[in-house]
């Protein structure tokens, strides 16, 4: 049966991040908690929260509940000239919970485009107040997205090289930390006449390598920016919902953005969904007579009404005082696995924010994405019934707030068993 689908599959089938020749895609065909299933009845622990999405664990029943009530009632509208009270409710709670200077929620459908709307608010709202910017500045190691200008504001790299021409001009900084803050800040002054924002991924920059800074140097980063005017994008897409241990990783920093962008654990890893909120200003230089001042953009399945019941029921389950002990224990768990990691001569630069923690397998070749370990990485854990999805050489756990400790007990002593064993990766 398993062997028919993977058949049926390829020959159908292009997925994404894979060179199809060379991969396989194994079938999954029930999901429970922490846990998948695949066609033959395996039972994988999802330590990736399947790409970081899946907050509450699999099929959780509280938001089917919820999902299933919404399609009996209204499962779509169109969202220009129309409009339905699961999104009213959603905006009205988020922005309960959000930065205190965030006031309008504007719905997209992931968070590349909950990204491109973020652009293209701070480039407009510079253009709408007759003060045109259009340049921006954003992190090396940056990951926003696939679509053109979240690509754009990326790093740059084989992902993008086919586009490179296309792409426009971005400024790209370090992360900031104690070695290097006054030298970005006195690039940021230089250049400040001409930037229309900052773009940042806060505290963990996910897809580049869980790379992490450090929440006080953020703060003091964005206060400069603030001073110099330059509007700010926090790209909250992944590390949003509890991920860095607070509610948002806005919740740790001294210093508000303008623009905060939303999507991956925002419906519980049901459906997909993106938000974009932004302040007062940068709606009021929208607000006007004029009709070309408007923001141009749309998807059919804005605020889709299902959508926004996921997301409603994953904040219920969020805010639940279990979700946030359990995200508690997973961040202890976390860090007595990081000094056992610490020990070990083929784990470097141990670190951890939240419920993240991440290191460097110690091997062969350059660090990065196409490092070879990766495939005998994924193969190796997916045999011991655990699925981890190496960034190259980069390892990560990144659990379902549900997850057993015994669970993950069970494989932090299959990457120290591999991490001491004579496996030549």
């Amino acid at each position: 049966m398993q062997q028919q689908w993977i058949e049926r599959d390829v020959a159908v089938n292009w997925h994404p991040y894979s060179q199809m020749k060379t991969t396989t895609h194994l079938p999954i065909v029930k999901g429970e908690q922490a846990y998948l299933y695949d066609a033959n009845g395996k039972r994988y622990l999802d330590m990736v929260s399947s790409w970081w999405v899946t907050l509450h664990g699999h099929a959780h029943p509280y938001i089917a509940e919820k999902v299933y009530q919404q399609l009996c009632k209204l499962e779509q509208v169109i969202f220009a000239g129309f409009t339905h009270e699961p999104a009213i409710t959603l905006s009205e709670r988020l922005l309960e919970l959000l930065p205190n200077n965030q006031r309008k929620i504007f719905y997209t459908d992931n968070g590349s485009t909950a990204v491109e709307v973020a652009l293209k608010m701070c480039i407009q709202f510079w253009e709408n107040i007759g003060s045109p910017k259009t340049k921006i500045v954003a992190f090396k190691g940056g990951y926003h997205g696939d679509t053109f200008g979240a690509m754009s504001v990326s790093e740059r790299g084989h992902w993008t090289a086919p586009f490179s021409d296309m792409l426009f001009d971005v400024l790209f900084i370090e992360a900031p930390n104690q070695q290097n803050l006054l030298a970005t800040k006195r690039f940021l002054t230089e250049n400040a006449d001409e930037l229309a924002c900052f773009i940042y991924e806060p505290l963990v920059q996910g897809a580049g390598g869980m790379l992490m800074h450090h929440a006080k140097d953020l703060t003091e980063l964005m206060q400069h920016c603030r001073s110099l005017g330059i509007l700010m994008i926090q790209d909250e897409v992944f590390v949003g919902f509890g991920r860095t241990g607070t509610l948002f990783a806005a919740d740790q920093l001294q210093e508000m953005p303008d623009v905060m962008c939303f999507s991956k654990g925002l419906t519980g890893g049901t459906m997909p969904m993106g938000i974009t909120s932004c302040t007062e200003e940068i709606y009021n230089a929208f607000y006007s007579e004029d009709k070309t001042k408007a923001l141009f953009h749309g998807h059919s399945f804005t605020a889709s009404p299902v959508s926004c019941a996921a997301s409603l029921a994953s904040l219920d389950l969020l805010l639940e005082p279990g979700t946030l002990e359990n995200i508690k224990k997973i961040e202890a768990s976390h860090m007595g696995f990081s000094r056992q990691l610490s020990c070990r001569k083929n784990a470097l630069n141990v670190r951890m924010t939240g419920t993240i923690i991440a290191f460097e397998w110690n091997t062969e070749g350059s660090s990065g994405y196409f490092n070879a370990i990766q495939a005998k990485l994924f193969d190796t854990f997916m045999d011991k019934g655990i699925l981890l999805r190496p960034l190259g050489n980069v390892l990560y756990i990144l659990p379902p707030y549900c997850v057993k400790q015994e669970d993950l007990n069970y494989t932090y002593r299959i990457i120290l068993e591999l991490l001491d064993s004579d496996t030549p990766f």
